[in-house]
């Protein structure tokens, strides 16, 4: 079994881009993933998309792609995990190198979320739950999200000032990141006093409406010794939960994260203690927490100590969402694992600008479906 290099990746700033379609925002990552590593042919291509049926409906996003790269006639085809799409198509293409069927394959992910009015971009997250019980009573992924987040502020009688100190962080992380759509700081005060979006989450915990594609060429051991283009190992693993967190033994407990965090350190045959950089998904602050937990990189009801001492900044023991997270990067659905992995990327090849983390060798990047019904998990290793 051959191991996956990444040998490119290609980012478009996220934001609200009226005047760029889907395909040519896909179009761009892609050039600019292939410039970076060097190439001009690939063997298939796989797209990761979570709205694009709904909003744009554009399907056959993979064939699309190829026509716009010029290069019909090679396999390439969408897949689709919710917001975890994107680590889906990554996870597909990872696997098609590992059997030998291809040498080179470009990943991308994409979705543009500005082509829809709020209630039709919140309706269109929703498709995500199971509609015969979530979506027949209304129930949002915000709303779930306010349940999960009451539920464990009783039961570890946390404050939400502690929770909320995350949003703060990954401003603070983005105001040097030319792709992110919010480069600048925020104070705790400002996200405690925004608006409630379903209570107690308040608006600054949460992600806005984005565009934006990200872009990676994987390769195999051979193609990868005849590139120049700076490069890491990449491993995936992925597991899967009941949609509904209350139907879970535990709402506060992530069984598919830490299944496939354990997976992919096994495989990668590291320890905890061998991640320097964490990617975490924070579509919601109390999402973040409940990540870090569950895949066991703080203990239970902890994880908000982590960043109260500030391990969690770019000078601390393992810096976290080092180019803003979903919350200030961005999080244009589908597209959003790919923009994790690819800054993991930059991170491992000393190329995050002033962002750097010295001395990393590894880390972890946690892309979730819907609340954390889907989990893959990618780990990079320096080379």
């Amino acid at each position: 079994m051959s191991r996956v290099y990444i040998a490119g990746v290609g980012l478009t700033k996220v934001d609200e881009h009226w005047w760029i379609s889907l395909e040519n925002l896909m179009t761009e990552a892609s050039i600019k993933a292939l410039d970076d590593a060097g190439l001009s042919r690939i063997d298939s291509i796989y797209v990761g998309s979570m709205l694009s049926l709904i909003l744009q409906e554009q399907g056959h996003l993979g064939a699309l792609l190829a026509e716009e790269l010029g290069l019909s006639g090679i396999p390439a085809m969408a897949v689709e995990a919710a917001t975890a799409s994107g680590s889906a198509a990554v996870y597909a293409g990872a696997r098609e190198i590992e059997s030998g069927r291809a040498d080179a394959v470009l990943v991308v992910g994409v979705d543009k979320m500005s082509d829809g009015m709020a209630e039709e971009v919140a309706a269109a997250m929703t498709s995500s739950e199971r509609q015969e019980y979530t979506g027949f009573i209304g129930a949002t992924f915000y709303s779930i999200n306010a349940l999960i987040y009451n539920l464990y502020m009783d039961k570890y009688g946390v404050s939400q000032e502690k929770i909320a100190l995350f949003p703060v962080l990954c401003h603070e992380h983005s105001v040097n990141v030319p792709h992110a759509q919010y480069p600048f700081k925020i104070k705790l005060e400002t996200v405690l006093n925004s608006p409630y979006v379903s209570e107690p989450l308040r608006r600054f915990e949460t992600t806005a409406i984005a565009d934006g594609a990200a872009a990676l060429v994987l390769v195999n051991e051979e193609t990868a010794r005849k590139l120049d283009s700076p490069k890491t190992e990449l491993l995936i693993e992925a597991s899967t939960d009941y949609l509904t967190p209350f139907q879970r033994e535990d709402p506060l407990w992530f069984p598919a994260v830490q299944l496939a965090t354990s997976r992919a350190l096994s495989r990668a045959k590291l320890e905890r203690r061998d991640i320097k950089i964490l990617e975490v998904f924070d579509a919601t602050s109390i999402m973040a927490i409940l990540s870090l937990e569950s895949s066991g990189f703080a203990e239970r009801g902890k994880a908000w100590q982590l960043l109260e001492k500030g391990e969690l900044s770019l000078s601390g023991s393992i810096p976290c969402n080092t180019f803003g997270g979903l919350k200030a990067r961005g999080h244009p659905a589908g597209a959003t694992s790919v923009y994790q992995i690819a800054e993991l990327h930059l991170q491992l090849t000393n190329r995050a600008g002033k962002n750097q983390v010295d001395s990393a060798r590894a880390g972890l990047a946690q892309s979730l479906g819907a609340v954390a019904s889907t989990a893959f998990v990618t780990i990079l290793k320096e080379v």
